[in-house]
């Protein structure tokens, strides 16, 4: 129940102690503002890494070869290890129940593209239907290649924004031509990419086409999978790692090339990536409770020799109270609520004050590692809650200490 004459007391002793009160309180709102801040941007850097990895998907494993660096069964180091179509199938088969998405990949590096008097080179991939949500791409317009260009080996072609933007300017590009050292397709599609106009300055195409019309034959440059991830992210790591260990043994076994050679057959992992980087995110995070609370237990100290000064200015007054027939329990009480209320209003208004620098300047940062830093509710709820026990262990001892108070002796204290 809501005492006036309670609150009114509690304000009367704080302005005795106006410095001391205006110092701690000042101490308890820089605690709190710089944790906020420091979470904040903790969570700038989580978003700002999962951006980075939404340029593709979080669980693709890209496979591509090298040159041996180890003698093996009598063959010497320095072989070419070419991927095949028989590669491709055969990982897509043996893992079809693990895998989300398929494709392999023919490139062209640098391939030069025109488009009546506008020409450019670009990276042209030739690629399967799967490999638009392997990429993360969006289409903007038109369609991606699907299975029957794949069958019957199309001359289509889906561009990239940027590609769009160079070669047709404001024309729309659907169902025009454009040539591909000098062997013609069609546009049937223009995507976008979160990872921008590198991104985008790419030409997908059919596989088979790919392979049909520049000489690829059965070669692939690299291979592209995505795991389905189930609900914990741990298991998901743990799916990822074991299809790509399995992966590259199964390819050193098809190709013979040494158990321990590193070069030969590479894999990239970015779920594996993505642990190793979230898990570094979770102990920056951790960093910065742990320097935001140190802070806090500053001001709270602080909160807690205010409160013992109150209490020994008041220990005359506190004895007539327990003469009078006051327990200690709302004696205890009495302390508490003025320890809690400091701590509370000079926490909140570090946490207002954090909130609104991180909500005008947050938007204005702009870094591939850094994006939005903010801070959610939960987490604004987190601290309040923090404020509640810091403010009541502040006032625990002098809470203590009043309620052991004597009468008797508290009556002759000057």
């Amino acid at each position: 129940m809501f005492d006036i004459e309670r609150w009114q007391e509690i304000f009367e002793t704080l302005s005795k102690n106006k410095l001391q009160t205006f110092l701690t309180g000042l101490s308890v709102a820089s605690g709190i503002f710089i944790l906020v801040i420091l979470l904040g941007f903790s969570t700038g850097i989580q978003n700002g890494v999962t951006a980075e990895f939404e340029q593709d998907a979080t669980s693709k494993i890209t496979v591509w070869t090298r040159r041996t660096t180890k003698e093996y069964k009598g063959l010497n180091p320095g072989r070419y290890i070419q991927l095949k179509n028989s590669d491709y199938n055969d990982i897509k088969n043996e893992y079809a129940e693990l895998l989300e998405y398929e494709s392999a990949n023919y490139m062209l590096w640098n391939a030069q593209v025109n488009f009546e008097n506008e020409s450019k080179n670009y990276r042209v991939y030739g690629v399967l239907p799967d490999y638009q949500f392997i990429e993360n791409s969006d289409l903007g317009s038109g369609r991606y290649v699907n299975q029957t260009d794949i069958d019957n080996a199309t001359k289509v072609a889906v561009i990239g924004n940027k590609v769009k933007l160079d070669l047709f300017k404001d024309q729309d590009p659907i169902g025009k031509g454009i040539s591909i050292y000098g062997i013609n397709f069609k546009v049937i599609g223009v995507y976008f990419d979160p990872g921008g106009e590198d991104e985008e300055s790419q030409v997908f195409i059919p596989l088979t086409t790919a392979q049909k019309s520049f000489n690829g034959n059965n070669r692939l440059n690299n291979l592209s999978f995505t795991v389905k991830m189930p609900k914990k992210f741990k298991e998901g790591v743990a799916i990822s790692q074991y299809v790509s260990q399995a992966i590259e043994t199964n390819l050193k076994e098809l190709h013979m090339v040494h158990p321990e050679d590193m070069s030969a057959i590479r894999i990239q992992n970015n779920l594996d990536e993505a642990e190793k980087i979230y898990s570094l995110v979770d102990a920056i995070k951790l960093i910065f409770w742990f320097v935001g609370i140190g802070t806090i237990i500053a001001g709270v100290v602080g909160v807690g020799n205010i409160m013992l000064i109150i209490v020994k200015e008041r220990t005359k007054e506190i004895g007539i109270r327990k003469a009078l027939g006051a327990q200690p329990m709302s004696i205890v009480g009495m302390i508490l609520q003025e320890s809690v209320f400091v701590t509370m209003f000079a926490g909140l208004f570090g946490l207002v004050l954090g909130l609104t620098l991180l909500e005008f300047v947050g938007p204005l940062i702009e870094n591939d590692f850094i994006k939005y830093p903010q801070v959610d509710f939960n987490t604004a709820l987190t601290t309040v809650f923090i404020l509640v026990i810091a403010g009541a262990a502040a006032g625990f001892v002098p809470a203590y200490r009043a309620a052991k108070i004597k009468p008797i002796i508290a009556l002759r204290d000057e």
